[in-house]
């Protein structure tokens, strides 16, 4: 009887289940499920207004992925429960939610359903924002030590201010809470019935540290008094940061009925769904740092040393793989400002125009600008439209556009946008090696990096470097599958380390971008440009983004 494992990826849009032959590697089915109710940013189900910065989800669309996927990808492939040896899981982070003791999420109670702080605040939220530079004074002045893995920056993106937020603007909902938990930790709950907190989360999203653990008591104390046991009583302590094996444990009767799959099976611990897809890719070491693109971009990669690099959101030791540093850095915008341009700024008659072609705006676009020259256009973009994160951990800035003229083209801009995505990159890659750490080569996953050519080969120019693009389309469910080969475990036809797993499962596609000299050349004159508007905007010298902020936030509140 063959055996499979399966690989759950939740990422910011949809869910996915990815059922994978343990033996050969061979992805045998994908299943896909968008959320029912997407990204909650204007308004709540019921119609409740949302504030501005909010991003927020309904974890019964989680559920609603979770009961369906599964079944969909045993059904397309004939393939019986009871050959499914072992269940991985990847989500986005930090996406956190409230819970009661039962482990219900707080927007199912009537009572809440009308309070955002009772619903999943999803990564990109930034509400917690104006909190940040009161935790980061307090963290200095009492444990300043906590800082020191994350380039010596508090970010509103993690999960104490995002708690502190709560605290703050919603108390009945932090006192109502059981539990505020990581939604990857939240469903293997409910899979498992076991209420552990993986360590891979807990290090680069709630400032944990092995061998050191959360924040002092001192520093949440001094926070606010309401926090003083904040680690036991909303993250269930110390001791449930899950670090005896890969396996948290194993389906529980009422998870099993939940995916239609057989109690017992073995569950893999949660991963960050950008960290999933180093050991997706086969990557095990170091010198490759690993880009995912999609709504936003993350790197990742490995390093034998512990280098400070400013901007980074978390350096930790064994953080994926054991003996090596795990650096992540990432840009908050990606895709998501190239498909806020073609919903919001594109004329109807090139809409027309892709629709007679049976293409995508997007590819449109590009056709028309492929064959352009590096400053062709005279534009340069800043990429910051949600806010800059590595390495200036800001979300208080705002995207720019430089150039303009009364001949500038819809396609020019977004090639420039596309540009300046790249561009972020370059400044992420400059910051690892001037500190330090050595990158060989790029490697690239995700939807961008298998379908946009002219991004790819921009990206290898850009940073004068190789792009290898991974071997699969759903390279975080891979890497998922791979942990969950792992918490199989040998005996029961699975592996006994993340090394041997990730040779035999994960892979690198043949398709490498390779840097094209001239180009890199008239590249380095458009970043160095690039590099002034960075600095004289993100680093103080002008500070016209947060002002026109403020003018906003007095506005929308008047």
């Amino acid at each position: 009887m063959n055996r499979y494992v399966l690989g759950l990826d939740f990422g910011t849009l949809s869910g996915r289940a990815l059922l994978v032959d343990v033996a050969t590697g061979e992805e045998v089915s994908c299943g896909v499920e968008n959320y029912a109710h997407g990204v909650l940013c204007q308004t709540l189900p019921d119609g409740t207004v949302l504030p501005p910065e909010c991003a927020l989800q309904h974890p019964g669309d989680y559920l609603e992925v979770l009961g369906q996927v599964v079944r969909r990808v045993l059904d397309e492939s004939g393939i019986q429960p009871e050959q499914i040896i072992g269940i991985g899981m990847d989500f986005t982070a930090c996406t956190l939610l409230p819970v009661d003791r039962q482990g219900q999420p707080l927007c199912f109670r009537p009572e809440f359903a009308s309070r955002s702080h009772a619903y999943v605040s999803l990564w990109k939220d930034h509400t917690a924002r104006r909190y940040t530079e009161k935790i980061q004074k307090i963290a200095e002045e009492t444990d300043p030590d906590c800082l020191i893995p994350y380039g010596g920056r508090m970010f509103e993106e993690w999960m104490i201010p995002k708690c502190y937020g709560i605290l703050q603007e919603d108390p009945e909902i932090y006192d109502a809470a059981w539990r505020i938990m990581e939604a990857g930790n939240w469903l293997i709950y409910l899979l498992t019935g076991r209420e552990v907190v993986s360590p891979y989360t807990a290090s680069f999203k709630a400032m944990w540290q092995p061998g050191r653990g959360y924040p002092s008591n001192a520093f949440f104390r001094a926070l606010d008094p309401r926090m003083a046991d904040f680690v036991n009583e909303k993250l269930g302590g110390a001791d449930i940061v899950y670090q005896e094996s890969i396996r948290a444990g194993v389906l529980s009767e009422a998870g099993a009925a939940l995916v239609g799959l057989c109690p017992g099976t073995p569950v893999a611990i949660p991963l960050t769904d950008a960290h999933a897809a180093l050991p997706g890719a086969g990557i095990t070491q170091p010198g490759k740092l690993m880009l995912i693109m999609g709504t936003s971009f993350c790197h990742i990669m490995l390093s034998e040393k512990f280098c400070s690099v400013p901007g980074m959101m978390g350096i930790i030791r064994d953080g994926l793989i054991q003996g090596y540093y795990c650096y992540e850095g990432g840009q908050t915008s990606g895709g998501d400002h190239l498909d806020w341009f073609v919903n919001t700024c594109i004329p109807e008659a090139y809409k027309q125009e892709a629709s007679r072609r049976g293409i995508s705006v997007h590819q449109l676009l590009r056709d028309k600008v492929i064959g352009q020259q590096p400053g062709q256009s005279g534009l340069l973009a800043l990429d910051w439209f949600n806010g800059n994160r590595s390495i200036l951990l800001d979300s208080n800035l705002s995207g720019l556009i430089l150039g303009c003229t009364l001949t500038t083209l819809p396609e020019e801009i977004y090639r420039a946008l596309v540009e300046a995505s790249v561009f972020g990159t370059r400044r992420i890659v400059d910051a690892l090696t001037e500190h330090g750490v050595e990158i060989e080569c790029l490697c690239a996953a995700g939807g961008i990096a298998r379908k946009d050519e002219m991004m790819m080969q921009i990206l290898a120019d850009v940073v004068n470097r190789p792009v290898q693009i991974a071997g699969s389309h759903q390279a975080p469910a891979l890497g998922a599958a791979v942990f969950a080969a792992v918490a199989a475990g040998r005996d029961n036809g699975g592996y006994e380390s993340i090394e041997t797993a990730a040779a035999a499962l994960g892979r690198l596609s043949s398709v490498t971008y390779l840097p094209d000299p001239r180009r890199a050349v008239q590249y380095n004159r458009l970043y160095n440009e690039y590099r002034k508007l960075y600095d004289y905007f993100g680093t103080g010298q002008n500070n016209v983004m947060k002002e026109l902020k403020k003018i906003q936030e007095e506005a929308l509140h008047e």
